[in-house]
């Protein structure tokens, strides 16, 4: 699996279930990339087509293949309510590069409820060094402004 800066824009979603039985629900979701974890914005009043159009970045480590995203309705003076979920293979983004945004189906107990729109850019680090994690191979030197 490739290393890398991966970006997820979010969109918005349409077709979800409205969890708010007297006003739109307000949601936001969560996106988890194996340990890291990254919230949006919350969606207020948007119902069951919210937009957010913000992007997240994560840090990809060996084994990473997919991305999880969560949508829950954000509710004050009690939990927040469980929307539905997609999960995102990035298989098909290494071998791309980038993916325009694109629908995505949101799942809710093993059953269609709605889709979400995410856009995916991976980048693999440049020059061996990425964020300050630098490979191993630049501590033997000489060897990249070889001539042969």
């Amino acid at each position: 699996m490739p290393q890398g800066t991966l970006e997820v824009l979010v969109v918005g979603a349409k077709g979800l279930e409205n969890t708010d039985f007297l006003c739109n629900m307000d949601p936001y979701v969560i996106l988890t990339c194996r340990t890291q974890e990254q919230k949006s914005n919350v969606a207020s009043g948007k119902g069951s087509e919210p937009e957010w159009n913000e992007t997240f970045v994560f840090t990809l480590s060996e084994g990473v293949s997919e991305i999880s995203i969560k949508i829950m309705d954000s509710d004050s003076g009690s939990g927040d309510d469980f929307v539905g979920e997609a999960t995102i293979s990035l298989e098909p983004l290494f071998a791309e590069g980038s993916l325009p945004p694109t629908p995505y189906n949101v799942v809710k107990d093993q059953e269609y409820c709605g889709e979400i729109r995410v856009g995916l850019t991976f980048t693999p680090p440049e020059g061996g060094c990425d964020q300050g994690f630098c490979a191993k191979e630049e501590s033997y030197g000489g060897w990249k402004e070889s001539s042969y």
